[in-house]
């Protein structure tokens, strides 16, 4: 990435090499791999370099822009303070329903532990799909299922239950998101 400083000022980015003109000079766009970063500093093209110190994981922070600065003879972009994405449930108020934005007490936008618990659901759902027919068939009368099935889907269920109990103990985002999820085997 590079960055075009005028008299001290950041007047134009590029991510990938470009073709660009300085005043009344063409370059071409191989210009800024073959010459040296000496060179390109000579006419005003600055490396960039960004830090990554406060970018945090989108799923469960909301990241700041990057903000760029002249930094001697580079240009540094850092990320502010990423703020995190809420863990319980956020409820429209009365104000918001004076506003027509919503009906109180209503949800106005899923929390973090809302989606963990509905993301462990569906995978338990999902592990336990492909054996439901064993248990509809004994259900209706025909052969049963077998017991490392049930063992199993008795497993499932019950990891699920732990997982959910895990998800609302979480104390804040990075508990949550350290969280690991694991699941019975089904054994033959």
């Amino acid at each position: 990435m590079w960055a075009l400083v005028e008299s001290g000022s950041i007047t134009k980015m590029w991510s990938r090499p470009k073709s660009f003109s300085i005043g009344d000079t063409q370059y071409p766009a191989n210009t800024m791999t073959l010459w040296s970063e000496s060179q390109l500093q000579s006419i005003g093209v600055y490396p960039v370099t960004i830090d990554n110190t406060n970018l945090k994981d989108k799923e469960y922070y909301i990241n700041t822009n990057i903000t760029y600065v002249v930094d001697g003879l580079t240009v540094k972009g850092t990320y502010g303070t990423a703020t995190a994405l809420p863990l319980d449930d956020v409820l429209f108020t009365a104000q918001d329903e004076t506003d027509g934005l919503g009906t109180e007490g209503e949800v106005e936008q899923y929390g973090l532990k809302h989606k963990h618990k509905e993301t462990i659901n569906l995978q338990a759902a999902a592990k336990l799909q492909p054996t439901d027919w064993m248990v509809i068939r004994e259900t209706e009368g025909g052969t049963a299922c077998p017991s490392n099935i049930k063992t199993w889907r008795a497993a499932i269920r019950t990891k699920a239950n732990t997982h959910t109990t895990a998800i609302d103990a979480a104390a804040d985002v990075d508990a949550l998101a350290a969280l690991v999820y694991d699941w019975p085997e089904l054994e033959s």
